[in-house]
């Protein structure tokens, strides 16, 4: 992939170089350098935080990734994003942002700085306004010394203006190269696929390139190496990352209401998916409870898919009259295990009881059952046609406790005037139904099927029993009628 041409420009000085980058460090001489080694920065050198996509639908995420979405950029443009890495900018700065670095690439350039006859760069696509401060801020903390620190300016040292991040770094590196020409050897570290690939693509066609040419006075072929490294991804914690993205929320719609911006710029809010309601079970308990799955000897066992993380309350969001009866989202219920069940050796259940005999819950389900594990064919919604079911030993008979919540995804989409809450959990405004909250305890959610014509909930757990309020396997504490409908996370 060949973003730029491979072509010099007319002349070629360390003095041009240094133009390019936003350290002011002088740079060797160009007889001194023998080796260049490039690295780049977020997920090769710095443990850079990606969007949480267990937070995020995959829309969002993608929203996030692009610069045109907010006034403020998005996600790889906004430095409060960065700023907020681990516990912050001033916190993080103070102990060098421990545990934030790809420390094998943090050897590689201590190695680079004390080798005499190579020049280090470090090379961003991000943005050299916004992040030249903040990057030159984290890898000083860290003690690493690049002789040149190169970030994506709106306007490169020859007025080029680039299109994409690797044709940027394309003609930085060609520049480096031809004015290092007596550089024998060229080390690239990167850990995108796509970028790896543009390196490897650029430099073929620059050696052979200069190779077909009659006058090789420039310099010689140079030997390249463009070095895949594993992507060292992490996450913000989820609080501090919904609180940035409402920052960079706040910021963009403060220029929408001053009118300073294009016609038809929208104001953005963050909306959430509920998928269902339900009990939710702690992820050690989680892994007792998947211990209860009795497999087939030399049985498959490759496309089964372990659950064992909830007791369904309602699918989609719950009514607030049956919110209330339940104590509301955060309240704890006791349950206790009492038979196991295996559904045409493709779904893996549990059925529970609460902790003491009597105490109140809500299930749309005709007994509070805890999808175990299913294979590739299963459903969670099979769980409701289990008939049979087999007494747990009394070591099998555990106890654990869940809490009161909500399996949901955020999503950014346009401020809607006049919008219910129940409304904004649609992302399809279409299928949006009227504000529910004030109903009675008879609402029932119109067996599962409205809200969307897409089914984003994992696994796809649309419920649907046909058999739905006609038996008495339902909690009397509720004048609800039950029924098997609902989700699993």
């Amino acid at each position: 992939m060949l973003a730029t041409s491979t072509r010099p420009a007319t002349h070629h000085t360390v003095t041009a170089l240094k133009r390019w980058s936003c350290d002011d460090k002088h740079l060797p001489a160009v007889a001194e350098i023998k080796a260049i080694h490039v690295y780049d920065f977020d997920n090769t050198l710095f443990a850079s935080p990606l969007p949480n996509k267990q937070l995020w639908n995959s829309a969002t995420i993608g929203q996030l990734g692009s610069p045109d979405m907010f006034l403020n950029g998005g996600w790889w443009h906004d430095s409060s994003i960065l700023a907020a890495t681990g516990q912050g900018l001033e916190k993080e700065e103070a102990r060098a942002w421990q545990g934030w670095w790809n420390e094998q690439i943090v050897e590689l350039v201590e190695s680079s700085m004390a080798q005499k006859d190579a020049l280090s760069v470090l090379l961003t696509g991000r943005s050299e306004s916004n992040f030249s401060d903040l990057v030159k801020r984290i890898v000083r903390s860290k003690r690493l010394n690049f002789d040149m620190v190169c970030l994506k300016p709106a306007i490169g040292p020859a007025g080029q203006k680039f299109k994409s991040t690797m044709e940027f770094k394309q003609e930085l590196l060609k520049d480096i190269v031809y004015t290092y020409k007596d550089a024998e050897k060229l080390n690239i570290y990167e850990d995108r696929v796509k970028h790896t690939k543009g390196f490897r693509d650029f430099f073929f066609q620059f050696n052979e390139d200069l190779m077909r040419a009659q006058n090789q006075t420039l310099r010689q072929p140079i030997t390249t190496e463009v070095i895949q490294v594993p992507e060292n991804a992490t996450q913000l914690d989820p609080v501090a990352e919904i609180a940035a993205i409402q920052k960079m929320i706040n910021a963009h719609n403060i220029q929408v209401r001053a009118g300073s911006v294009p016609p038809g710029t929208p104001p953005y809010q963050i909306k959430k998916t509920v998928f269902y309601t339900g009990y939710m079970i702690p992820s050690d308990v989680t892994d007792k409870l998947t211990s209860l799955v009795s497999l087939q000897q030399g049985g498959p066992k490759d496309d089964i898919r372990f659950l064992a993380n909830s007791i369904l309350i309602t699918p989609k969001p719950c009514p607030r009259s049956i919110l209330e009866k339940v104590g509301g989202i955060g309240a704890k219920v006791r349950w206790k295990v009492t038979a196991i069940s295996c559904f045409e050796n493709k779904l893996w259940a549990a059925r529970v009881e609460t902790v003491p005999k009597g105490t109140k819950f809500y299930s749309e389900n005709p007994v509070p059952t805890v999808v175990l594990a299913i294979r590739k064919n299963g459903r969670p919604a099979d769980a409701a046609r289990i008939v049979n079911w087999h007494p747990v030993t009394q070591e099998q008979a555990f106890e654990f406790d869940s809490v009161v919540g909500e399996k949901q995804m955020l999503r950014i989409e346009e401020e809607t005037a006049n919008e219910s809450e129940y409304e904004s959990y649609f992302p399809n405004k279409s299928h949006r139904r009227d504000d529910r909250n004030g109903r009675n305890d008879n609402y029932r959610p119109n067996n599962g099927r409205g809200g969307r014509d897409r089914d984003d909930r994992p696994g796809g757990y649309r419920g649907g029993n046909r058999d739905r309020g006609r038996g008495g396997n339902r909690n009397p504490s509720y004048a609800q009628r039950g029924g098997a409908r609902g989700g699993h996370r």
